[in-house]
């Protein structure tokens, strides 16, 4: 999704149904499990259109999953916010324990 030529280069011609089957868009019903996408607002790297059309086929498939978008961040996996928030999702949904209350500390 990020960059199309990217995945192309590897799959061959002529174009066939392989293209889709790897789509993560044409594959978000099948979603199972816990999902959590950061994505900068300002990625100059990789477009956060192709996070919000996969969080939109998310939606209409009815998967929950958690999204974060981060005012003013480029292409990065969310600073220290994102790192403090995805260790929390790792700690929650694979340990199965609730994170700190970081703002009460």
């Amino acid at each position: 999704m990020d960059k199309i030529w990217w995945n192309e280069q590897w799959m061959g011609w002529p174009v066939g149904p392989e293209y889709s089957a790897s789509s993560n868009i044409e594959n978000a019903a099948k979603l199972e499990g816990n999902l959590l996408l950061i994505v900068g607002e300002l990625d100059d790297n990789v477009d956060p259109s192709s996070t919000f059309q996969l969080v939109d086929a998310l939606i209409k498939a009815r998967k929950n999953h958690d999204f974060i978008m981060v005012p003013g961040m480029g292409h990065s996996s969310g600073g220290d916010y994102g790192e403090r928030k995805r260790r929390d999702y790792f700690v929650k949904h694979l340990l199965g324990v609730d994170p700190p209350a970081w703002n009460q500390y």
